[in-house]
């Protein structure tokens, strides 16, 4: 286990003990918790490495409420995540874009799994560069598709090509692999296409693994979910973008606005209908889950939906209890 992990994990883990404090000290309890001690099972969750910190802290939070229920978190990546959710191998799907209508919808509907959408937080998808590079403070998106376009690979290679402000150094790309959603998200955004980009990079599922890879150079550039730069500032620095109307940093209100351009993004969770209505637990969990979702949220370091998509998202589960 990398340590960024470890640092991840016991941040949640105190937080967790933190809310349980507070809502016994306000008398109560967290919404949704009402059934949550009668119920015990497993719930299987799998998919995006970007929300995948999210359902977890969901998760250990419910916990203290249905202590017999575990709830396993896996991180497959999006497209991963899909696989299995329509074999009917998990209860709830973590996804960083929405479910591919031409792809992986009928594989759904040919197995005949049912689902529900549900938008749980937003991400400021962050390009970022180690706290030791002294070059990089803003990129626009036209200099963001000459490092990452696919004509780019085996050419672009040090960094006076993408600005020749920059340094004649070697460019080290660390990103996601072709199975997340994120690399889905930033090459349709990016280079025009979904899945079109340069593969002479650091590939990996694993969030964390980008996290190690940039930080441990003052060249390297990567790209992942908001979080995983909360959580590790320490060695990373946040580089601004600039879509036409100047630099723009990722944060909480930039995304919210809107005005964090074109890297805003809804996250998701999908819920197997039948799992839901068959396995209490699972019910439980996801009611916990949308009833807490903005603690949630804060636990986890996500940038949380503002009222209307609470409400959006309220609405939407309700269809589930039909």
């Amino acid at each position: 286990m990398k340590g960024h992990y470890v640092k991840r994990t016991f941040a949640a883990v105190g937080s967790v003990a933190l809310l349980t404090a507070l809502l016994a000290a306000c008398g109560g309890q967290a919404e949704g918790s009402d059934e949550g001690g009668n119920v015990s099972g497993e719930v299987v969750a799998d998919g995006s490495s970007t929300v995948e910190p999210l359902t977890a802290a969901a998760g250990e939070l419910f916990a203290e409420e249905a202590p017999d229920v575990n709830v396993s978190v896996g991180t497959a990546g999006t497209g991963g995540g899909f696989e299995k959710f329509c074999a009917g191998d998990t209860d709830i799907s973590n996804a960083s874009r929405p479910i591919k209508d031409d792809e992986e919808v009928p594989v759904c509907e040919d197995a005949s799994v049912d689902y529900t959408e549900l938008h749980v937080a937003t991400d400021a998808l962050t390009v970022v560069v180690s706290t030791e590079n002294d070059f990089i403070t803003c990129l626009t998106t036209d200099e963001l598709k000459k490092l990452w376009e696919p004509a780019a690979e085996g050419k672009v290679e040090t960094w006076d090509q993408v600005n020749p402000d920059f340094p004649a150094e070697p460019i080290e790309l660390f990103g996601p692999g072709t199975d997340s959603g994120t690399f889905d998200y930033f090459t349709d955004e990016i280079n025009g296409e979904e899945g079109a980009s340069r593969s002479d990079y650091n590939a990996s599922e694993n969030d964390n693994d980008i996290v190690n890879g940039v930080g441990g150079s003052p060249n390297a550039l990567g790209y992942f979910g908001y979080t995983y730069y909360e959580e590790n500032t320490d060695t990373l620095k946040a580089v601004e973008v600039d879509s036409g109307e100047g630099c723009v940093a990722p944060s909480v209100e930039t995304s919210q606005d809107g005005s964090y351009s074109p890297l805003s993004r809804p996250l998701f969770i999908y819920v197997s209908n039948k799992s839901y209505a068959d396995k209490p637990q699972v019910a439980a969990f996801v009611d916990y889950y949308v009833a807490n979702i903005s603690e949630i949220a804060e636990i986890a370091a996500f940038i949380p939906l503002n009222d209307d998509q609470v409400g959006e998202l309220e609405t939407a589960a309700e269809a589930l209890k039909q």
